[in-house]
């Protein structure tokens, strides 16, 4: 058995995970994050309460650029008190047990190439919409995380008066709009004009952040995850319009795009760090060798 942590800047989630099946699931609203021993002790007590004698190891995801090696985080997003927290020597003394930490969105793609469409794709990007925008990389089968944990931020590339994070995320609605994306996706059930446009200008400008994933990685597939991509009907049809207008027509008509199924999927990759984590770092150690 193993242990699964979506640690995010509101809640955290951790479940106990036996077959690749959630077995018991708690979560906690996040508090006090002001405090860094105040949310490691939320942290710890919440682990503490799905963990079990038969425990191999514990996978986290954060958000966060991660030292991988040490298992240090840095700079957590809306967590103040984490600017620099040695996440995996903390938890591994309390816990005894290996602990594996990765970037959230990161953790998202693990869980769709073991458990979701990635598992009939090679190479594919993950994409998460909500309160931000982040992505995933898998590359002929190999997660593609940078020097420092943080590749495929593609949200802070520059686009119009602001960056692509955003035109394509909750900001859209509440600071370009003063409005949520939940209001605007039941204002679009009810078939209201003003929404249902909304929605569109939305994906306008999200068919124009996919063209960027496609320039930069030319994946087979791209999986949409995250709060927003509930809403996936309202729009689509624009964001397949704004993917035509493309320098390259034929890697857009082979693109596939999919809306991740998979309930909990963060979690599910964040726990398979637990047994992939050794095909990583002899990957890591190879590549090493092969720059000396």
């Amino acid at each position: 058995m193993k242990i699964g942590v979506d640690l995010g800047g509101t809640n955290i989630r951790a479940g106990l995970i036996n077959n690749n099946s959630i077995i018991n699931m708690k979560s906690a609203l996040l508090s006090n994050k002001d405090n860094l021993e105040s949310t490691l002790d939320q942290l710890r007590s919440l682990i503490h309460k799905v963990y079990v004698s038969s425990v191999t190891g514990i996978g986290i995801g954060v958000p966060s650029v991660v030292d991988m090696e040490n298992g240090i985080v840095y700079d957590v997003v809306n967590i103040p008190s984490w600017k620099e927290v040695h996440l995996e020597k903390i938890l591994e003394e309390e816990f005894k047990v290996p602990v594996f930490i990765n970037n959230d969105v990161n953790c998202f793609v693990l869980g769709e190439k073991y458990f979701g469409h990635g598992k009939n794709h090679k190479s594919f990007v993950g994409i998460a919409l909500g309160t931000g925008i982040g992505s995933g990389i898998i590359i002929d089968d190999k997660l593609i995380s940078g020097v420092n944990c943080g590749a495929g931020e593609i949200g802070y590339l520059p686009y119009l008066e602001h960056d692509l994070e955003y035109y394509c995320s909750s900001n859209f609605f509440d600071k370009e709009h003063n409005t949520s994306g939940y209001q605007a996706y039941l204002d679009a059930k009810q078939n209201c004009p003003k929404a249902i446009e909304l929605w569109a200008e939305f994906g306008r400008h999200l068919g124009t952040a996919l063209k960027s994933v496609v320039y930069a990685y030319d994946p087979e597939a791209i999986i949409l995850g995250g709060s927003i991509s509930k809403s996936f009907s309202f729009f689509k049809e624009q964001m397949e319009l704004s993917l035509k207008d493309t320098y390259f027509p034929k890697s857009m008509e082979k693109l596939k795009i999919y809306v991740s199924e998979v309930e909990n999927v963060s979690m599910l990759g964040a726990a398979a760090q637990v047994d992939h984590h050794q095909e990583y770092l002899l990957e890591s150690t190879l590549a090493n060798i092969k720059k000396k």
